[in-house]
């Protein structure tokens, strides 16, 4: 994958502290679209997914046992994702003038 190449990132997360949960979740949509209370679904070249990492990495409390997941998904795989209730998420297809 070359740097300005997108790729598919779901992300997820599960933070117990309420003032670093907002902080991760507000840092996340800054990259994505959430499509579940803590999913976030996220087009990210290889720049975009570091400094997100880097980013994350002093919120994250370990001691506390806090979890952010990244799920790396290739065109193929994306193809394939099967959707059922709640709000679909946006079609990255579509051209917007």
């Amino acid at each position: 994958m070359m740097t300005g190449e997108p790729e598919a990132h779901d992300s997820s997360y599960d933070i117990k502290n309420d003032q670093r949960r907002t902080k991760i979740h507000d840092l996340l949509k800054n990259y994505g679209e959430r499509i579940q209370y803590s999913v976030f679904e996220c087009e990210l070249n290889r720049k975009e997914y570091q400094q997100l990492r880097d980013a994350l990495d002093p919120l994250i409390d370990v001691e506390e046992t806090d979890s952010v997941r990244f799920y790396r998904l290739c065109r193929e795989c994306r193809s394939k994702l099967e959707h059922v209730g709640g709000r679909s998420a946006r079609d990255n297809t579509a051209i917007i003038i």
